[in-house]
């Protein structure tokens, strides 16, 4: 029998005030979701010289939703633990103020969220400094899990720096090193636990190549995103091209690794499908950096482009790794899976973008993503089939009695 706290799966259905409270931090997070992509068109009902909702738009997706999502994946519980509802609180409180305005607030409060994901990673992993990412021991899977916990965490110590220099100190004025440019790097640990998702579920190969296409994997996406972030902030065109086609090239590698090594499980649909946004996501950002350094380059006429880039980076390459990381110990689940993925690719390239334009298909974008995250999270899996079934039992034997 398998413990009911392995993410192989839960044997033993737990207790229905303990499911109860499942479902009410997957009303949380859909809630979140939703609320993240409507403030992305906020701009249609009040301009952003008045109020920009972009930030809030990023943090409430990025942070605070996918941030939590991290923690509750790696601590491995059925409901969000104090930890996790501590950081989904301040991390509300740190979206709100960088939103506001309130530097001094949105100073310190990184600070005390980047702690709480440091003591979730010491605690999974063991050890404060992060050696097993050097090592040939530790799999690919967890090396990407840990990167993802230490990304966010020095992400947040980041953030907080950015802010100091750029509101109270001016010690560095570069273009490029903003607020917002930092902000956006809360996307990258999400990209990283969707990683470590689609690794532990490749067969455990050993022989050559294999092995080594996955540490080189590891390693590159990695690496060439530090190195990319660095080329974005010294405004360097070249390197930028090299570095992303790099990470184009590196993704293909990864779709490759796990189409011909992946385990056919109800996950990999759903997993494939988000590698496809992100080879369009790569695809975009290469073409939208050369635009930007052309003689020809206008931003308004850039927009439609950059929208595509940051819809399928988002709410498609991204929300495909927190869906399958929020269910990860119920699958499979009661949904049809091509129909699904669909409902996906048209909300996020086709509606989401269009709503950027257009109020009435921004109105239509949200109720389709609203509704796809509630088929996702809500649709009955193995732990709700096991409470029906347990349940069923019980109400048979009263009725007999």
């Amino acid at each position: 029998m398998k413990n009911p706290t392995t993410q192989e799966g839960f044997s033993i259905p737990l207790p229905t005030h303990h499911l109860e409270r499942a479902r009410q931090f997957k009303a949380t997070i859909w809630l979140l979701m939703t609320v993240a992509l409507a403030c992305g068109f906020l701009h249609h009902l009040v301009p952003p010289a008045v109020m920009n909702f972009e930030r809030l738009h990023i943090f409430l997706f990025n942070l605070c939703s996918g941030g939590t999502l991290l923690v509750y994946f790696t601590e491995n519980h059925r409901e969000l633990s104090v930890r996790g509802t501590l950081f989904l609180i301040l991390g509300l409180a740190f979206a709100l103020c960088a939103f506001l305005g309130w530097y001094l607030a949105a100073l310190i409060i990184p600070l005390i969220l980047a702690a709480i994901i440091e003591s979730v990673r010491i605690s999974h992993f063991g050890s404060c400094m992060p050696r097993a990412l050097f090592s040939a021991t530790e799999s690919t899977s967890r090396k990407f899990h840990q990167a993802a916990l230490l990304c966010l965490s020095l992400g947040l110590v980041t953030s907080s720096l950015a802010i100091l220099n750029s509101e109270y100190g001016h010690w560095l004025a570069l273009e490029k090193l903003k607020l917002d440019t930092f902000f956006l790097g809360f996307s990258f640990p999400i990209s990283l636990i969707s990683m470590s998702v689609i690794f532990s579920l490749m067969k455990n190969e050993v022989k050559f190549p294999v092995v080594y296409l996955k540490e080189v994997s590891f390693w590159i996406i990695n690496l060439g995103v530090i190195i990319f972030f660095i080329f974005i902030l010294a405004g360097w065109f070249m390197p930028q091209v090299a570095i992303a086609v790099i990470l184009f090239l590196a993704v293909a590698l990864i779709l490759y690794l796990y189409w011909e090594q992946g385990i056919r499980l109800q996950q990999k649909a759903f997993l494939t499908s988000g590698i496809l946004f992100l080879l369009i996501t790569s695809i975009t950002g290469i073409l939208y950096i050369i635009l930007a350094f052309s003689a020809a380059y206008d931003r308004e006429a850039s927009l439609p482009l950059l929208r595509i880039h940051a819809f399928t980076a988002l709410y498609g390459w991204n929300l495909s790794g927190l869906a399958v990381i929020s269910r990860h110990d119920d699958f499979p689940i009661q949904l049809h899976s091509q129909k699904v993925i669909m409902i996906h690719w048209l909300t996020v390239c086709i509606l989401c973008p269009l709503g950027y334009f257009f109020p009435a298909a921004a109105v239509l974008a949200v109720f389709c993503y609203g509704g796809l995250l509630y088929i996702l999270f809500f649709s009955a899996g193995q732990i709700d089939q096991g409470m029906v079934r347990i349940e069923a039992k019980v109400l048979n034997k009263k009725i007999s009695e």
